[in-house]
């Protein structure tokens, strides 16, 4: 038997429900702040993952799905989509104003890693980029509509946590100060660790390595060592929050760490499921359009899997919210007939209904019904329609009326 190839999966059902829900929730949402749409290619050049993600990363080294194609390109099936949106952002030139640029995507990525609960190797995201503007006003204004989007899908329990990378300028002071306290300890750090001091030290604030965590007690604390208008960038942002009353944390350890990383590097934790645990992240990284070939435009971002967070709103709410039609049962090949006739009148009422074809018992048709939580029930046999009517069975309470089939569109409406 044909099986969906390891770490790729099918969405129906349930599940699907919860992506349909959270997606039209998104498009509302950021829609509201003037964010539109971008869809990108699946496909792209290795070159734009290699020089965005970093050639270093285990994203590029260990983790990219990339194949040279029968043009002799070398490609890659993107395993996230910011380098994405830049891409297209400079090569249709749409930076080249002074005004706010603002973009969310939702779409498929692709990264050949170890699989556990909620991740997958073909996974969803949705995610939001501003460009053109430097503010700390800009984040929080960002800040606030990922806030109310994530307490408009039901989540309550949220905690934004943010630090301050500072600028490549300011860096070296705490590069010092941090290759200084990692080599009195050198031996209780991982090998990996070990290549990161050298190469980009930030990253060793960010291992998962539980013994490089421990290890990492009492290191040097970036923000101690910000610009002077670093620190007041994240001075003011942290000011907009408490004045915005969107909860936060400091975290000294969240570093994004690549070098067009700028300022600003924020993760959000959820409480919902129990245990605190990150939901998403993003930040600032004013030096990634210049690094790409485009203009030095700055610009802040985040992005959010969509399986976990369907994940975790399935566990929290269960079901999604859904609209469940109304369900026509004819009885009989005259009734049939007329059936799809007034199927087809309430469907371009713009009502939901769903028509039974099968021709089977009414039984059979009403035990379907309730199956699918379905609330009103239209039936429409030789009596019914002799006295141009439909007989309406509400399912919660078991009663039953008539409606005369010219009001049948209007009063499902606003049922």
């Amino acid at each position: 038997m044909a099986q969906s190839v390891k770490g790729m999966r099918d969405l129906f059902g349930a599940e699907l429900r919860w992506f349909q829900h959270i997606e039209e929730t998104a498009r509302r949402v950021f829609g509201r702040h003037g964010y539109g749409e971008i869809r990108t290619p699946i496909l792209e050049e290795l070159d734009v993952f290699k020089r965005s993600v970093g050639e270093s990363s285990d994203i590029v080294n260990k983790e990219m799905y990339e194949f040279t194609d029968k043009g002799g390109r070398q490609v890659v099936m993107r395993p996230e989509n910011t380098a994405g949106v830049v891409r297209a952002a400079i090569q249709h030139k749409l930076l080249t104003s002074n005004d706010p640029v603002l973009f969310y995507y939702i779409g498929q990525q692709f990264r050949y890693e170890r699989m556990q609960t909620g991740r997958y190797r073909q996974f969803w995201q949705i995610g939001a980029e501003s460009f053109g503007v430097a503010t700390p006003e800009s984040e929080a204004e960002s800040l606030l509509m990922l806030h109310g989007f994530l307490t408009e899908l039901g989540l309550k329990h949220l905690v934004f946590s943010i630090n301050s990378v500072g600028t490549p300028e300011s860096r070296p002071a705490f590069h010092a100060a941090f290759r200084a306290f990692f080599a009195a300890r050198e031996a209780q750090f991982c090998e990996d660790c070990h290549r990161r001091i050298e190469t980009n030290p930030l990253r060793v604030l960010d291992c998962k390595n539980e013994r490089c965590q421990a290890a990492l007690e009492g290191h040097p604390v970036i923000t101690d060592h910000l610009d002077e208008a670093s620190a007041k960038h994240h001075a003011r942002l942290k000011a907009l929050l408490t004045e915005l009353g969107i909860p936060f944390k400091e975290d000294p350890r969240l570093v994004r760490g690549l070098d067009y990383y700028t300022r600003t590097a924020f993760e959000v934790l959820s409480s919902d499921l129990g245990a605190q645990s990150a939901l998403l992240g993003g930040g600032r990284y004013d030096l990634l359009v210049k690094h790409l070939g485009g203009p030095d435009v700055p610009a802040f971002g985040w992005a959010i899997g969509l399986d976990r967070l369907a994940m975790v709103l399935q566990q929290v709410h269960g079901e999604a919210p859904r609209e469940v039609p109304a369900v026509l049962i004819p009885l009989g090949d005259r009734a049939a007939t007329e059936a799809l006739k007034l199927a087809r009148t309430l469907w371009e009422a713009g009502v939901a209904l769903q028509l039974e074809t099968r021709g089977g018992a009414l039984k059979k048709a009403m035990a379907s019904a309730n199956r699918m939580g379905v609330q009103t029930v239209l039936i429409l046999g030789d009596g019914e329609l002799d006295g141009g009517t439909v007989t309406v069975k509400h399912m919660a309470t078991g009663e039953q009326e008539s409606w005369s089939l010219e009001e049948v569109a209007t009063r499902l409406a606003k049922s």
